[in-house]
């Protein structure tokens, strides 16, 4: 799992600090530590993504060791989700008051905790405390972390750099995949290793936090400048000393800004139509249970925990892929790109639940067809561009609203997914039909509305939304 982490470090690192033609050139010292210090802060990602997927790989086992109706499985599923509902709300207060870097060791400390609880807990009612307490943890991460990384970004690394929590998560899930596979044939006991593995990555985060400054424009807000000049200057930042005055024209005072109000109607709206579509493409439902799925695909129980091994490997493949083009061509254009495939795939898998004599295999190619196109697109995309939109001032509520709507929408979806499918037999055709039509509305959502944000900085994103 750690020699994995490393890789994924190595790759973004040299992917960073190749710059496109035409961009002012950075300091390859500045490049990395830009590097480094984001890519520590994606760890948060990592944990995200393996605390998302490794229940996929329990939740049969779960379901008959407690003797679990359709509808209570989907609870148990779903109560992390209900944690990191609350965790991305809770966040925003404390991370603009006491700053990210301490909500990031907040969060790292009850992913360890939730690790070691699930591992030994042997009690249902306890598991769901300890699935809950992962679940803030998971909310809290994708509101903090996504933030302090696009905040100490210089603006032509940040889509690559505030992408690289995207690829932490998806290198997470993949590795919960295949814990989960190798775990498998451990016996009765084999989910709580699936669990306890996870001890490992947290340790891991929790002692290299240390080792990052606080974000500068948080510091900027707290009237700290010339703390925040210095990380500025650190991180290759043009222009440090003009930008702090820019922050601070830009904010007013804005440290007590509140988010409902007027002037920021456009990234309200932005952030939370695009959390909406996000769940809304089902990513949740086949994470979740995917071994469950393909079961229903016809394989037997040993494939059946393999297969998701092959989606998780093509969700990392892709998400590398769009981490290289999104300075290049933009949040938008993979959005859009991303929907095309992801209609086609999903109404093809639909399709394929709904005729006789289907093949496993088929299933099996639909589905890695709709991971490369979510990866590359609404994957690699959302937490970048919520990141960006919100102003200093209230970036951190921003960010918790963005987090909210996305994991209000996976809990509606991680509950709901079980129950439609046992309760049918056509369950998984209108599953993947609602799915398909939701992607077609996102389509037009982004073709219509959603602004490009590349190759700007945040401040300058704010005034093309025309908040002053």
């Amino acid at each position: 799992m750690i020699i994995s982490l490393f890789k994924t470090f190595h790759v973004i690192a040299e992917a960073s600090t190749t710059l496109h033609k035409g961009q002012d050139k950075m300091p390859v010292k500045a490049a990395l530590y830009a590097v480094r210090i984001s890519l520590i802060a994606a760890i948060g990602g990592f944990l995200f993504g393996f605390e998302t997927a490794v229940i996929s790989g329990a939740e049969n086992t779960i379901q008959e060791l407690w003797q679990l109706s359709s509808g209570w499985l989907g609870f148990t599923v779903a109560s992390s989700l209900i944690g990191t509902v609350i965790g991305s709300i809770i966040v925003g207060y404390p991370a603009q008051r006491y700053g990210r870097k301490k909500m990031l060791v907040g969060v790292a400390i009850l992913y360890l905790f939730s690790a070691i609880g699930c591992a030994l807990t042997p009690m249902w009612s306890m598991f769901i405390f300890f699935r809950f307490i992962g679940g803030l943890a998971v909310g809290a991460s994708s509101v903090v972390g996504p933030m302090y990384i696009s905040e100490v970004a210089p603006s032509q690394m940040r889509g690559r750099l505030a992408g690289s929590f995207q690829l932490m998560i998806v290198t997470g899930i993949f590795v919960a995949y295949i814990t989960n596979f190798l775990f498998a044939g451990f016996g009765d006991s084999s989910w709580r290793w699936m669990f306890g593995i996870m001890i490992v990555p947290s340790v891991l985060f929790t002692l290299l936090l240390a080792m990052i400054p606080e974000s500068p424009r948080w510091l900027v807000l707290q009237g700290r400048d010339d703390e925040a000049k210095k990380i500025f200057d650190k991180t290759g930042v043009h222009g440090a000393v003009d930008l702090i005055k820019q922050e601070h024209a830009l904010s007013q005072g804005g440290k007590q800004e509140k988010l409902f109000q007027a002037k920021f109607r456009k990234p309200i709206f932005y952030a939370v139509l695009l959390a909406m579509f996000n769940q809304l493409s089902g990513i949740n439902a086949i994470l979740y249970y995917a071994p469950r799925i393909f079961e229903m695909a016809g394989f037997d129980k040993a494939e059946a925990y393999l297969q998701p091994v092959y989606i998780g490997g093509a969700n990392l493949l892709f998400t590398l892929i769009a981490m290289t083009l999104i300075d290049k061509f933009g949040r938008k254009t993979l959005l859009l790109v991303g929907s095309v495939g992801l209609i086609v795939f999903l109404s093809l898998t639909a399709y394929a639940f709904n005729s006789e004599g289907m093949l496993g295999s088929q299933v099996l190619f639909y589905l890695l067809g709709y991971i490369a196109f979510f990866a590359f697109s609404q994957g690699a995309t959302l937490w970048v561009f919520i990141s960006e939109i919100f102003p200093n001032s209230v970036r951190s509520q921003g960010g918790s609203l963005g987090s909210f709507t996305h994991w209000i929408m996976a809990a509606v979806i991680s509950w709901t997914f079980p129950m439609i499918v046992e309760g049918s037999e056509n369950g998984a055709v209108y599953s993947f039909s609602f799915y398909a039509v939701m992607m077609l509305l996102a389509f037009i959502f982004t073709w219509k509305w959603l602004p490009e944000t590349k190759g700007r900085s945040l401040e300058q994103i704010q005034e093309d939304l025309g908040i002053r």
